[in-house]
């Protein structure tokens, strides 16, 4: 096994990542900025090292300072975690290059899937069904209108290189295109560094469903669906699994497709591949060569460890589970505690925590960094921790979920916890009636 792992990463992902490498009995090294030399990721690796200042790009970003602290700590392999440089092929390649396991897929395979127009070609030519739009980038406004006006009102212009919602935009109608054209663009530049968008059909009623799968050189599996259409401007905020409106041989059929197209591509790690869902179809929309934020429901209701799995496979090439293996037992909801303010239109709270108490008992799980005293910085994502409960069947998650928002108490900064509250005790939510356009279009706050 690997015997020194940095993290390349912070906050609640770096203690999650911390937790796996101790019980392999794995070394860790921490990296952090200027500003989170007290942040408990620091305080439980055995090594830390200051890369940086506060600014992502001259820290968490800065591939010169992380390479240094990899020499410099003899650590032989790197976990990215999720976000900053998780699916920089540049990156990966830098690793590869001088002999450091990169914990995750090929860099190859990381720029091939991470550029959207890419991916969804591979996705077709593997049997998945994709949404109707260009079939690459588009740069011109007229070649973007023509398209636009054959697949017909609404489309979805998407920066090619993005995600998050960063550089997209709907549009209605045709006269409103050439501006929402030009902000999409401006966005993507902005954000991305990469202007190219291209064009996609809009879904008015979608479901975000998503396969969590781990893959290796022997074989792949699934640890089945997780449901995150609980979203405000495309962003999750609770997800769930298994989903509360597939059946059995729908499931079935997403299964053995998304395998199909996993194996065929070679890949190796932990992985999950996204689709909306509409009118009884999926529809590839794209796929993360990493773990995801809302892994802990799928471990929650299958019992393994996608972090120890996902250092195993980098270590061995192969993944120890069989599908035969793998079998779901209840139900298990994550609501994402962020350090927001829903009543003024999720203006970021940063500031000290002067109280902190986090739920417990049964089946409960709490994914997070911080405790009491520790500050919350503008710097970087306003999450603060996930909330995980798991239970017998969904009413029952839902139950044990609401119980442990009540006992969480963080004081000193604003939170969306009051909001969970009420989407959880909403009757939309309660029968599942619900789309990815739920919150932005229903007064919850």
């Amino acid at each position: 096994m690997f015997k020194k792992i940095l993290i390349a990463n912070r906050g609640e992902i770096a203690v999650r990542i911390i937790r796996a490498c101790k019980e392999w009995g794995i070394k860790t090294v921490a990296v952090h900025s200027d500003v989170d030399k007290e942040s408990m990721h620091v305080r439980l690796a055995d090594e830390s090292v200051c890369i940086g200042s506060h600014q992502p790009s001259n820290s968490y970003l800065n591939i010169p300072a992380l390479m240094s602290a990899i020499e410099l700590t003899n650590s032989n392999a790197v976990h990215p975690g999720y976000g900053f440089l998780s699916e920089n092929s540049n990156f990966a390649k830098v690793l590869e290059d001088n002999n450091i396991k990169f914990i995750g897929p090929s860099s190859k395979l990381i720029k091939k899937m991470g550029d959207k127009i890419q991916a969804k070609k591979i996705a077709k030519e593997n049997g998945l069904t994709v949404i109707e739009g260009s079939d690459g980038g588009v740069r011109s406004y007229d070649e973007a209108l023509k398209i636009s006006k054959k697949i017909g009102f609404p489309i979805l212009i998407k920066a090619a290189a993005g995600g998050g919602g960063k550089g997209m935009k709907i549009v209605r109608n045709v006269k409103d295109f050439k501006d929402l054209f030009a902000i999409a663009k401006n966005e993507a530049k902005k954000y991305f560094g990469n202007d190219e968008v291209y064009i996609e059909k809009f879904f008015e009623n979608p479901r975000h469903i998503e396969v969590q799968i781990l893959s290796g050189k022997n074989r792949t599996v699934h640890l089945y669906e997780r449901d995150c259409s609980v979203q405000r401007r495309h962003q999750k905020l609770i997800e769930e699994s298994p989903s509360p409106i597939l059946t059995t041989n729908l499931r079935e059929g997403l299964f053995e497709k998304t395998i199909n197209m996993v194996s065929k591509i070679g890949y190796e790690g932990a992985g999950t591949v996204e689709f909306i869902y509409e009118n009884n179809k999926f529809y590839f929309l794209e796929m993360n060569t990493r773990v995801q934020v809302e892994h802990p429901v799928s471990e929650m209701i299958t019992g393994i460890d996608i972090i120890k799995e996902q250092i195993w496979i980098a270590f061995s090439g192969e993944t120890a589970l069989k599908q035969t293996d793998i079998i779901p037992r209840g139900h298990a909801i994550e609501c994402r505690i962020n350090a927001e303010d829903p009543k003024k239109n999720f203006q970021p709270s940063p500031g000290r925590i002067t109280m902190c108490h986090q739920p417990s008992g049964f089946r409960t799980r709490v994914d997070g960094a911080i405790y009491q005293g520790y500050k919350i910085t503008p710097y970087y994502d306003s999450m603060v921790c996930k909330l995980i409960c798991h239970g017998r069947n969904r009413q029952e998650a839902i139950q044990r979920m609401l119980r442990s928002l009540d006992e969480f108490v963080l004081e000193g900064i604003t939170t969306t916890i009051d909001l969970h509250k009420k989407i959880l005790h909403h009757d939309k939510f309660i029968k599942s009636d619900f789309n990815v356009g739920w919150l932005d279009n229903e007064k919850i706050i």
